[in-house]
C-alpha cells in the first residue's frame, strides 16, 4: 500500500474529486480526514470509505474560518496522533464570476475565501505538527487557468488558483528543509458536479471547451486523483514546488 499507516487531510471531500480522492487514499492504506462544509456529504463518503474496508472520519468546516479550520486539524492530531498529508482540495466557481467588469464583489470575495484564504488557513494549522515530525506532504489543488488567459473570463476564480500556485512556491522554498513538500496539481476541466452541472446547461460553453482540448474529452477525477496519490506517497520524495498541470493538453495548444 502506496500510504501505508498516514494519515491524510482531504478537503471537499463530501463529493466530486474530494470523494474519490478519500476513497482511493484510503485504499491504500491512509486514515482520512473528511472534511467538507456540508455535515451529510462528508459523512456519506465516509461511509463508503468504511464500506470497503477503510478508515476515516468525517468534520464539517467552512475552510474560510479561522476557527473552523484550526479545529479540523486539530480533531487529526487527536484521532490519530499525527498528520502525514494535508490535501486542499475544496474550492468554489460561482456562475455569476466573470470579468472584472461585472464580478460582483462579494461573488469575488467569496471565491477568495474558500480558495485562498482556505488553503493558507489549513497550511497555518497543518505544517506545524507536519514540521514536528520532519515528515508531510501538501498538495494544492490550483488549475491550468492560473498559466492561461481566457476569452470566456471566471476572473476571480482565475485570481484565486494563480494565487495558490504562488503560496505553493513560497511554502516549498520555506519548508522543505524542515522536511515538508508543498506542491499543486493544475487541472484542466475535470467531470465534476461543480463543473458538468454548469456545462450541462450550457451546450455552448462545453463545446467551446472540448474543441481546444487535443484528447477532445474533459478529464476524469480519478485521472487527477492519480497524481494526488503520487504526491502524497514517499515515491514523491524530491518533488517539491512544482506546479503540475493534467490537462489533456489544452495549455499547450495553440490552434
Amino acid at each position: 500500500m502506496r500510504l501505508k499507516d498516514k494519515v491524510s487531510v482531504i478537503t471537499g471531500a463530501g463529493g466530486g474529486m474530494g470523494r474519490v480522492a478519500a476513497l482511493r487514499f484510503a485504499a491504500e492504506g491512509s486514515r482520512v480526514v473528511v472534511a467538507d462544509n456540508q455535515a451529510a456529504a462528508a459523512e456519506e463518503t465516509v461511509r463508503q470509505v468504511r464500506a470497503v474496508g477503510g478508515e476515516a472520519v468525517p468534520v464539517t468546516v467552512d475552510i474560510s474560518k479561522e476557527a473552523d479550520v484550526k479545529a479540523m486539524i486539530d480533531m487529526a492530531i487527536r484521532k490519530y496522533g499525527r498528520l502525514d498529508v494535508l490535501y486542499n482540495n475544496a474550492g468554489i466557481m460561482p456562475e455569476d464570476d466573470h470579468s472584472v467588469l461585472d464580478t460582483p464583489v462579494e461573488v469575488w470575495d467569496a471565491v477568495m475565501a474558500v480558495n485562498v484564504r482556505g488553503v493558507y488557513l489549513a497550511c497555518k494549522y497543518a505544517i506545524p505538527h507536519m514540521v514536528e515530525r520532519h515528515s508531510g506532504s501538501i498538495i494544492n489543488v490550483s488549475s491550468f487557468v492560473a498559466l492561461l488567459g481566457c476569452s470566456v473570463p471566471q476572473d476571480a476564480y482565475t485570481a484565486s488558483k494563480g494565487a495558490v500556485v504562488a503560496l505553493t512556491r513560497s511554502l516549498a522554498v520555506q519548508f522543505a528543509p524542515q522536511g515538508v513538500r508543498t506542491n499543486a496539481i493544475l487541472p484542466g476541466p475535470v467531470e465534476t458536479p461543480l463543473l458538468m452541472d454548469w456545462l450541462v446547461k450550457d451546450e455552448k460553453a462545453k463545446q467551446l471547451r472540448l474543441a481546444r482540448n487535443p484528447t477532445g474529452r474533459f478529464g476524469k477525477p480519478d485521472e487527477v486523483v492519480s497524481l494526488a496519490l503520487y504526491l502524497a506517497s514517499d515515491e514523491s520524495a524530491w518533488t517539491n514546488g512544482a506546479s503540475l498541470v493534467i490537462d489533456g493538453g489544452i495549455s499547450v495548444n495553440y490552434f
